[in-house]
């Protein structure tokens, strides 16, 4: 059993009180529901939280896969109602609102959930121009990571990238990890459609890949046709590429020195999150790919990551004119759903000064 999926089983009875509570104080504002009907609901909104998963991490289906879609849906929208009854309960209590006004208020919730799901499924291209004195010559790089292939977004995602890969003037793709998601089994050919992406696709495992058993991702990479760093370097031009996978369960972090550093050519180190910026700078590394933080894939959750993380998201140089990227990712974790953030592949132009 995957840790992804102890995380959903162990966080399912608290997550059906959460929602029990919150159903009781979101339908007291319009009349409220018997507390037998809310245990009802609430057990069919616990069951439909963790039920479809136990299927899917065997066999992927239409319909567990809509299932899991319409629970990510409703987990988003659970936030999201939540942070509104609370508003409406702060100012009734200082004036009475007319039952119109609360309608109105809670009706803000789905029409920001059909931007929300809209947003997360337009994958955008944004650009960002990178300059170095190290450089032999302009060279273009498609910097995507976080698609997580799974219950929520399948197939069709991975034939969307492909589509998108192929209107773009770049020699290289580098994914930074979490192209699968745990959330469903992967099978070999589930990756196919990028053996037809026209230039080279490049892939280092983040923390989600372990969860459907790294072994299988890694076979269907290879049926892809996509290169897997892991833990090694390769040559591309005129750039040096180090593929550092991320460190879950026997697998730490390699301790490495200046050695994998090519002083004659632009050394790149892909590694999942947005960490040791600093170290593999000070080690030679002239830019860091990462991903990981979805941007905090939607409000308020996007404050939040500001917060939590050093480098959230975009472009970051430091004072040895050395890069950070940390992409916001194309796919989506749990629910299908942005607000704030774009669901992106991100053109790197690596020019020379």
């Amino acid at each position: 059993m995957s840790f992804r999926t102890k995380r959903v089983l162990f966080a399912t009875p608290f997550y059906m009180l959460f929602e029990f509570f919150l159903l009781k104080y979101l339908l007291l504002l319009v009349g409220g529901l018997s507390d037998i009907y809310l245990l009802l609901i609430t057990m069919f909104i616990g069951l439909n939280h963790f039920l479809p998963m136990l299927f899917e991490i065997r066999k992927s289906r239409k319909i567990t896969r809509f299932l899991t879609t319409i629970d990510g849906v409703w987990l988003w929208a659970s936030v999201m109602f939540l942070i509104d009854i609370i508003i409406i309960y702060l100012v009734g209590s200082f004036i009475t609102l007319p039952l119109i006004v609360i309608i109105l208020a809670l009706a803000i919730v789905p029409i920001l959930g059909v931007y929300n799901y809209w947003k997360a499924h337009r994958l955008v291209v944004n650009e960002e121009t990178l300059k170095f004195n190290n450089l032999q010559r302009d060279i273009n790089i498609a910097h995507l990571s976080d698609i997580h292939f799974g219950s929520v977004r399948h197939k069709k995602i991975i034939s969307d990238i492909k589509d998108k890969l192929n209107t773009l003037d770049c020699e290289l793709a580098i994914i930074s990890g979490d192209l699968a998601d745990g959330s469903s089994v992967v099978e070999e050919d589930d990756f196919i459609a990028l053996k037809d992406v026209k230039m080279p696709i490049i892939f280092t495992p983040g923390n989600h890949d372990f969860y459907p058993g790294i072994e299988n991702v890694i076979k269907a990479c290879k049926k892809a046709g996509i290169i897997v760093l892991d833990n090694e370097s390769m040559e591309f031009e005129c750039l040096n590429i180090y593929g550092l996978p991320f460190s879950i369960g026997d697998r730490n972090i390699l301790q490495f020195d200046g050695s994998l550093i090519k002083p004659d050519m632009l050394n790149i180190i892909n590694y999942h999150v947005p960490y040791y910026w600093d170290e593999f700078s000070d080690l030679g590394f002239d830019i860091q790919l990462s991903g990981h933080t979805h941007g905090g894939q939607f409000y308020p959750a996007v404050w939040f990551g500001n917060l939590m993380f050093g480098y959230n998201m975009g472009l970051f140089k430091n004072k040895l004119g050395r890069y950070l990227h940390v992409t916001t990712g194309v796919g989506s974790m749990d629910t299908p759903m942005r607000w704030g953030t774009d669901s992106e592949i991100v053109v790197l132009k690596l020019k020379r000064i």
